[in-house]
This record gives C-alpha cells, sequence and structure tokens, in this order.
C-alpha cells in the first residue's frame, strides 16, 4: 500500500562518472537526494524530486532514469544550463572518492512549486543542504515544510565542496534539529567532530530533535540511537561490487517502512503532527521497539543489495521481500 500523497525529496540530481583505478570511466545517473528518490520511487511511494538539471544529454539520462522509478520532477527543475557531474574513483573495496563540477540553487520555479503541491514527508541532504546558495534556500523551505510533512536527513558530507568543519557544523546542527529521522555514516561523523567518537554525536543528536538517528558503519553494520538508549544492527553478509549509492538506499529502505508504518508522513491539516507524535512516542522507552529494528534492518537489507552490484541501483520491492 503506497502513501495517498507524495514523498517530496529535495537535493542535487548529477552524473556520476566512474572509473576503476587503471579502467575507462562509466557514466551512472546519481546525486544522493535524487538516488533516495529512486529508491523510493522503486519501493512503490509516489515521489517528487526538487532538484536542478541541465537540457543536455546527461540531463536527459537523468530524467528518462528517474521516470524509469515513477520520480516526477517538480515544475522548473530542467533549466538551460549543464547538469552537474560528480567524477568518482574506486578503490580496491569499491570506495569512490570524488571530484565536483556542480552548480547548486534552486530554480525560482522550484521554490514556488515546494510550497504549493503537499506532500507527506520530505528528505533532503548531501550537497544540496551544504553547498551555497541553494543550502539556503533549502533550509528556508524546510522550515516551511515541516508543518505539513515529516522530515528526514542525510548530511551525506562531501569534504571536497566545503568549508572546515568547524565552519559546516552550525548548519548541519540546523537541519539535524528541523529533522525527525536522521541518518550519517561514521565518515560523516569523524570528519564534522575530529576527534569525538561519531557514536557520541548520534547519541547527541538524538537528544536534539529527531525521534531516530541511525549511524551507519559499513561492513559492521549500523546503530540506531534515540533519546533512551542505543541498538546495534548486524551487518548483512554481501559481496561487494561498489558502494556507490549504497547509503542512499539505506535510506530510502528506511524512510519507506516508517511511512508504511505510518510513523512518518503528513499532509493538510494536523496529519504531520500525528505522525511525529507517533514516532516519538515509540522511541520513548528504553528498548528499540520492533517495527524500528525491522525498519533499520530492511534499510540495511536495501544497502547490502545495491552494494552487490554496479552503481547507485537501489533495490525493488520485490527484492526486499
Amino acid at each position: 500500500m503506497t502513501t495517498r500523497l507524495p514523498a517530496l525529496v529535495v537535493g542535487e540530481a548529477l552524473v556520476d562518472l566512474i572509473a576503476d583505478p587503471d579502467g575507462p570511466s562509466r557514466s551512472h545517473p546519481g546525486g544522493s537526494p535524487a538516488n533516495v528518490a529512486l529508491g523510493l520511487g522503486r519501493l512503490g511511494h509516489p515521489v517528487r524530486l526538487a532538484t536542478r538539471m541541465g537540457h543536455d544529454d546527461f540531463g536527459h539520462l537523468l530524467q528518462r532514469h528517474l521516470k524509469h522509478s515513477g520520480v516526477e520532477l517538480t515544475t522548473g527543475s530542467v533549466v538551460d544550463a549543464a547538469t552537474s557531474t560528480a567524477t568518482g574513483v574506486l578503490d580496491a573495496a569499491g570506495a569512490a572518492r570524488y571530484t565536483f563540477d556542480i552548480t547548486w540553487a534552486l530554480p525560482t520555479a522550484v521554490e514556488e512549486a515546494l510550497l504549493e503541491v503537499p506532500a507527506v514527508h520530505v528528505h533532503t541532504g548531501s550537497i544540496a543542504t551544504a553547498l551555497s546558495p541553494g543550502a539556503d534556500q533549502v533550509l528556508t523551505a524546510l522550515r516551511a515544510l515541516r508543518a505539513s510533512a515529516t522530515v528526514s536527513y542525510d548530511p551525506n558530507l562531501r569534504p571536497a565542496l566545503l568549508r572546515p568543519p568547524g565552519e559546516e557544523r552550525e548548519r548541519v546542527e540546523q537541519f539535524v534539529a528541523l529533522s525527525d529521522v536522521v541518518k550519517a555514516s561514521e565518515e560523516d561523523l569523524a570528519w564534522l567532530y575530529p576527534g569525538e567518537p561519531p557514536a557520541k554525536t548520534a547519541a547527541r543528536w538524538a537528544r536534539r530533535g529527531p525521534a531516530l538517528v541511525v549511524l551507519t558503519r559499513g561492513a559492521d553494520g549500523a546503530q540506531a540511537w534515540w533519546r533512551h538508549g542505543c541498538q546495534d544492527i548486524a551487518p548483512v553478509p554481501v559481496q561487494v561490487v561498489d558502494t556507490v549509492g549504497a547509503g542512499d538506499a539505506f535510506m530510502a529502505g528506511l524512510v519507506s517502512r516508517l511511512l508504511h508504518a505510518g510513523l512518518l508522513g503528513g499532509g493538510p491539516g494536523t496529519e504531520a503532527e500525528t505522525a511525529r507524535t507517533a514516532l516519538h512516542t515509540a522511541t520513548d522507552t528504553d528498548r528499540l521497539p520492533a517495527i524500528l529494528d525491522e525498519a533499520v534492518a530492511t534499510a540495511a537489507r536495501a544497502a547490502a543489495l545495491t552494494c552487490a552490484r554496479e552503481g547507485a541501483d537501489p533495490p525493488t520491492a520485490a527484492e526486499l521481500m
């Protein structure tokens, strides 16, 4: 069963140019928020993506890719400009290091459309919440949207595009405070708070607004943090092809399960506060409720399936059954 109103994802869509250390590059549609939208679409949710891409070959590639999985672009997302790219080189473990050619700013038509079409849930993160001038636009929009929709956030930091950690923390923490669910990797938190154990940061974030903070730990699985406790989530064994898009598949799987459970979601009226209250009530305990345990475990399976194939290729609902 899908939600009646769409989920809304706000953020960058770009093309990943992925190369093995000694091999040719390959073009894959990507961008962290676009990957989350793609994942939600494949899991059966109506979803809109508010983004920026060009009327060029890369932009056409992105549009076909997203449409095929049921993702609708917010009006004004395609502009007369070049589509952004990220060039990633894979290491021996299949992890990519990126350099970027990107412009991030929401087109005026997209800014206007964000507040005109209701959504049950809003997800954002990565470059969209870090790179000016677009990051400031996203923060302003999120403050307005959370009155009628629940919110999730994944910082998914790209240090090559960022100021020093001390200058980035305030904005990251503003997004955390506005969110109901946050996912972050150990690498994100180790960079943002050097010298502080990532688990300590996750615990602190869970006391500052979100009902649930999930810390992903690669091959070591994940940890779910909430105001009253922490629970380890076992890793899912997988033969890794590459890790591109794994965190985004995790985020999509997590949001999907929480939407189905009625612990995320909103729309006109008071529905968002109803779901938000239900999520906070579910985490008002020293043990992780079974529904949240299952949601995070499902997210881990989604990430594992993505790691088993090339590029950001999240699973369908049938593959997660």
